[in-house]
C-alpha cells in the first residue's frame, strides 16, 4: 500500500512539473537550442570565412546567409530530438537530463520523430537552396550525429566522442559550402580540424563533471571506463594537437592564427598547472568554462574579421 502511494505521488509531481512548462520550453529542451546556438556560431565563423576569401559582400548573398541559418538550425535542432528520443531510457537515470520532455512525457515519441522528420526535411531543403554541398554536410552531420553516435558509439566505446564529434565539426562546413563550393583552403581546414580537436577536451571535462551520471547509466565515457588521470593525458594530447592546427591559419591571417594559438596555449597549461593544484571535479569545471571561452572568443574573432573584411576591404 505504502509503495503505491510513492508512486501515485511521483506521477503527480511529475505531471505538475509537466503543466508548468510552457510549449515554448518544451520544445526548446527537446531541439537542444542551446546547442543550436553554439553551432550556428560555428557555421557562422565558416559562412563569413568564405564571403572574405572569395571577395564577396554580405549583400551579395544575403539569401543564402538567411537559408543557411534557417537551415542550420533546423538541421541541427532535428539531431537533437532524435537523440532525445532514442536516449530517453537513459535521460531517466541521469540527474541533469532526467527532466527532459522525452522523459517526463511532456512530449510523446511518436511527436518527437515526426517532428524531428519535419525539421530534418525542411532544413535539408533550405540548405539545398544554397548549394547542394551544403545540404551533404548537413546530412552528414545529421547522419553521423544519431547513427554512427547516438545509437552505436555512444553506449558501446570509450571512443564515442571522437565518432561524435566528426557531427560536430560540421557547420563550419556548412557555412562554407552556402557561400561556395570550392573547399579547397587551409582556413577552411583548420575551422574544421579546431572543431574536431576542440570537442574531446570539452567533452571529456564534461564527463568528469557529470561522472557519477554517466556511471549510473552504464555510458563508457573515458574518465568511467579508464579513470581521470588517462582522460589528463589524453585531454592533453588533444590540446598539443589544437596548438599545432592553429598553424593552418598562416595563409588567411596571422593575426587569427595567434589568437587561435594563444588561445591554445593558454588551455594547456590551465589544465597542466590547474590538475596539479585543483581538486577533479574543480579542474573539469575550469576546463569546461574555459572551453567556452575559447571557441566563442576564436570563432568571434573570425567573424569580424571576416565581416569587416568581406564589407569594407
Amino acid at each position: 500500500m505504502r509503495s503505491d502511494v510513492k508512486i501515485d505521488k511521483s506521477v503527480q509531481s511529475t505531471s505538475s512539473a509537466v503543466s508548468k512548462q510552457s510549449l515554448t520550453t518544451i520544445l526548446a529542451q527537446t531541439v537542444k537550442t542551446g546547442i543550436i546556438k553554439s553551432n550556428l556560431l560555428a557555421m557562422f565563423a565558416g559562412l563569413t570565412l568564405a564571403l572574405f576569401i572569395n571577395d564577396y559582400s554580405p549583400l551579395e548573398k544575403i539569401p543564402e546567409i538567411i537559408l543557411a541559418m534557417i537551415g542550420s538550425a533546423l538541421v541541427i535542432g532535428a539531431a537533437g530530438a532524435f537523440n532525445n528520443l532514442y536516449d530517453r531510457d537513459i535521460d531517466s537515470i541521469m540527474e541533469r537530463t532526467k527532466n527532459r520532455p522525452t522523459v517526463t512525457g511532456a512530449l510523446q515519441p511518436k511527436t518527437v520523430l515526426l517532428l524531428a522528420i519535419i525539421m530534418s526535411v525542411v532544413g535539408l531543403v533550405s540548405l539545398a537552396f544554397t548549394t547542394p554541398l551544403a545540404a551533404l554536410f548537413g546530412l552528414l552531420g545529421l547522419f553521423f550525429y544519431v547513427v554512427p553516435y547516438t545509437m552505436w558509439t555512444k553506449r558501446r566505446t570509450i571512443y564515442n566522442t571522437e565518432v561524435g564529434s566528426i557531427s560536430g565539426a560540421m557547420p563550419p562546413l556548412i557555412g562554407w559550402a552556402a557561400i561556395t563550393t570550392n573547399m579547397m583552403h587551409p582556413a577552411l581546414l583548420g575551422l574544421f580540424v579546431i572543431m574536431v580537436l576542440w570537442q574531446m577536451p570539452h567533452f571529456y571535462a564534461i564527463a568528469i563533471r557529470k561522472y557519477d551520471d554517466y556511471k549510473a547509466a552504464n555510458v563508457p565515457m573515458l574518465p568511467v571506463v579508464k579513470g581521470f588521470k588517462r582522460t589528463y593525458i589524453q585531454t592533453n594530447i588533444y590540446l598539443i594537437a589544437l596548438i599545432a592546427a592553429s598553424f593552418l591559419f598562416i595563409t588567411f591571417s596571422i593575426g587569427i592564427m595567434l589568437v587561435a594559438l594563444i588561445l591554445s596555449i593558454a588551455w594547456l597549461i590551465l589544465s597542466i598547472v590547474g590538475y596539479k593544484k585543483m581538486t577533479t571535479k574543480k579542474w573539469a569545471t575550469t576546463m569546461f568554462i574555459f572551453s567556452l571561452n575559447h571557441l566563442t572568443i576564436l570563432f568571434a574573432t573570425i567573424i569580424v574579421y571576416s565581416f569587416i573584411g568581406s564589407t569594407f576591404l
